[in-house]
């Protein structure tokens, strides 16, 4: 075996162990990342990157079918030859090419920045030694510091088996072949909600089931509520406070079926289930017990704030630490834990707050504290609000469902939370994020002017009404 020395290894070179390596590349410091799979992991060949360009995909077709989106019908009135689904071949194109540069642009960026890598499996030794198994031979690497970042994946279910084909999951639905006329979708927290959304704007049928009271607990409840109704628009059937207890498959003279059995007792048809009941931790064979760290039964690991564990100089980021387990996120943990580990306190995270971007369809945006969550804190706000459909911008594209809302304490007039669905939600959310992270108050969003027309003008909609109310103009929101 051959050895050799870094300042820090990285293993998983998703988006959070990207940015830990590059991190400790740019300010001066010798980086490894170690990768099994695909540069750019579970992000680019199974995750946020083939997910969101399949949105993508299905968003654009789902613009010309007939005042899909909320769009007025007019635009597409001339438009006859649309066919009930699209082609699913067609869709995956976008991914597939969108998969392929991702994954280069991953590796150009390492070599530009000389940070090594190893294709191969990562076995932890101790807290500074690691093996790598490759199938040209072992090799064993020393670090100063080590950062965990194999991401996750979706949980197996004995009583729900995948196979890819009928019964699919996050890593197996881009396996389909065509877009199902039915499909049931089980687990309706992020990733369940956005599949659903998906294949609902494809003309799927869809039912989505849940064993919680809520869909998106952590979002803004308006804010659900104006995405249900969207669902409930375009005919998704949701039920909710209910569990799947077996799937049978099932051949009839058209082919096979999916007998989907559920605890109150109703046993549903359907063509493809799409299983999205939570995810682990990537730990198993990776060694952790030899450096006496202990997972979760979920596979996750414990951390601090900084993302050390409780072994010095072992840090963990990403999905494999649980929520929120967003590639943003996890980009701002890498780099985080590469700060504290080489002592970069300059080039640590400034941002007091983390947005999050669900990108169901339409798609859903939230920073700061939710209306609900400033009720139990017993903060005095108001709120407001400016509806897509009195923006210009909402009046062009056709967007009559989108909203802004913002959460206005009243003394400080400060922006407690900002929370968006419709189009470009998670585009616009950063206006509000820099105006929470530099201490602004709603007076900013009043006294700026924005282009017009655009999204961003809902900012100035949004403190107007928030001010009203402050004033006792219009009755208070809370």
């Amino acid at each position: 075996m051959t050895e050799k020395k870094y300042d820090l290894i990285v293993i998983g070179s998703g988006p959070s162990g990207h940015h830990a390596a590059i991190q400790a590349a740019k300010a001066g410091f010798k980086a490894l990342v170690i990768e099994k799979q695909v540069l750019g992991g579970g992000c680019i060949y199974s995750g946020t990157i083939p997910s969101k360009s399949l949105r993508e995909s299905v968003y654009r077709w789902s613009m010309g079918s007939k005042g899909t989106m909320g769009r007025e019908q007019e635009h597409y009135s001339d438009i006859t030859d649309l066919p009930d689904f699209p082609d699913m071949s067609r869709l995956l194109r976008r991914k597939n090419r969108v998969v392929q540069e991702g994954s280069e642009i991953f590796e150009a960026q390492l070599k530009r920045n000389h940070v090594d890598f190893l294709m191969g499996e990562a076995q932890i030794l101790s807290p500074h030694s690691v093996k790598v198994v490759q199938s040209s031979g072992d090799q064993v690497v020393h670090g100063s510091h080590l950062v965990i970042a194999t991401g996750s994946s979706p949980v197996q279910h004995p009583h729900l088996p995948v196979d890819g084909e009928l019964v699919v999951d996050s890593d197996t639905v881009f396996d389909l072949k065509k877009v199902p006329k039915r499909m049931v979708v089980l687990g309706a927290g992020v990733i369940g909600s956005e599949y659903a959304a998906m294949f609902l704007m494809a003309g799927t049928q869809v039912t989505l089931i849940d064993r919680h009271q809520r869909v998106l607990d952590f979002v803004d409840r308006e804010i659900v509520s104006h995405l249900l109704e969207r669902f409930d628009h375009y005919g998704l059937e949701l039920k909710l406070e209910t569990e799947c207890e077996k799937v049978e498959v099932r051949k009839t003279k058209k082919g096979s079926v999916v007998d989907v059995f559920l605890n109150d007792g109703t046993v549903l048809e359907t063509d493809v289930v799409l299983v999205a009941l939570g995810r682990k931790g990537n730990v198993e064979g990776l060694g952790l017990e030899n450096i006496g760290l202990k997972p979760t039964d979920r596979g996750l690991i414990e951390v601090e704030k900084s993302y050390e564990t409780s072994v010095p100089g072992v840090y963990a980021v990403g999905d494999v630490i649980g929520f929120p387990a967003l590639a943003s996120t996890s980009k701002e943990q890498g780099r985080v834990a590469t700060c504290h580990a080489l002592g970069l306190d300059d080039a640590c995270s400034k941002s007091k707050n983390y947005p999050y971007g669900i990108y169901t369809i339409p798609e859903i945006s939230t920073i700061g504290l939710t209306e609900e969550q400033a009720i139990a804190e017993g903060k005095d706000f108001v709120i407001g609000r400016a509806p897509y459909k009195e923006l210009a911008r909402g009046q062009i594209v056709g967007d009559q469902w989108g909203m802004l809302k913002l959460v206005v304490e009243k003394g400080s007039l400060k922006i407690l939370g900002v929370h968006i669905i419709g189009e470009s939600a998670a585009d616009i959310i950063g206006i509000g994020q820099a105006v929470m992270d530099l201490g602004g108050d709603v007076n900013y969003f009043v006294g700026t002017v924005f282009n017009y027309p655009t999204w961003a003008e809902a900012y100035k909609a949004a403190a107007l009404h928030a001010m009203n109310c402050y004033l006792g103009r219009h009755d208070s929101e809370n």
